[in-house]
């Protein structure tokens, strides 16, 4: 017997099989889009799993992932992990088995979800608190904002000093000028950066929650 996707279980006794059981993998609702907003924002995606080859391509296929490896041992999934980082990619993994554990603690970020096995919620950076897989979109949006955040106030700070330092210097800046000047530039900044809370506030009004 043969069921393209799935795991077949048969139960039998002395006298033979009784029943045959077609067990699969059903994807939760945000799977698909959560897929779709990660590649419309470029990021590549790489699916390893220690199931059935076919199972895993055919999960692959559902969710339109190119590369999809499945009968992957730990010691496997550590290996592809390596392989991707000595491409120069920066890997973020997701996963909730005990045997996610070392690749998790591998990649530069990791994810585990709340209902995984303790052990990887240890090794993981994060623990997505919430059944709402859709949060981790939301995530790589929220850190690629706060890095162009960290950019902008730095380049102000340089801009900044390099033009009132040498104004200092030649006497066109008065103390209290100085202050004021002070004052205003790390306003901006606080300014700058709190425009991050307001991208957490829209995604809660949407109904996303941690």
């Amino acid at each position: 017997l043969h069921a393209p996707g799935l795991t077949v279980v048969g139960l039998a006794d002395g006298a033979g099989v009784l029943a045959w059981f077609c067990l699969g993998d059903s994807l939760r609702p945000q799977a698909y889009p959560l897929i779709q907003d990660l590649k419309a924002m470029g990021v590549r995606l790489h699916l390893y799993s220690g199931d059935r080859e076919e199972n895993v391509q055919a999960l692959a296929r559902e969710l339109g992932i190119d590369d999809a490896r499945g009968a992957m041992l730990p010691q496997d999934k550590l290996d592809a992990v390596r392989a991707l980082q000595r491409s120069g990619a920066v890997v973020a993994m997701t996963g909730d088995g005990v045997n996610d554990a070392p690749v998790l603690a591998q990649a530069q970020v990791s994810v585990a979800v709340d209902q995984g096995a303790e052990a990887a919620q240890a090794a993981a950076d994060m623990v997505l608190l919430s059944s709402e897989i859709g949060r981790l979109a939301d995530g790589v949006r929220l850190a690629r904002k706060t890095q162009k955040v960290i950019r902008e106030n730095l380049a102000w700070a340089a801009l900044y000093n390099l033009l009132a330092i040498p104004a200092a210097a030649l006497g066109h800046v008065t103390p209290w000028m100085a202050g004021i000047g002070m004052s205003l530039s790390s306003l901006l900044v606080v300014l700058n950066a709190m425009r991050l809370s307001r991208m957490g506030s829209h995604n809660d009004e949407n109904g996303r929650h941690p």
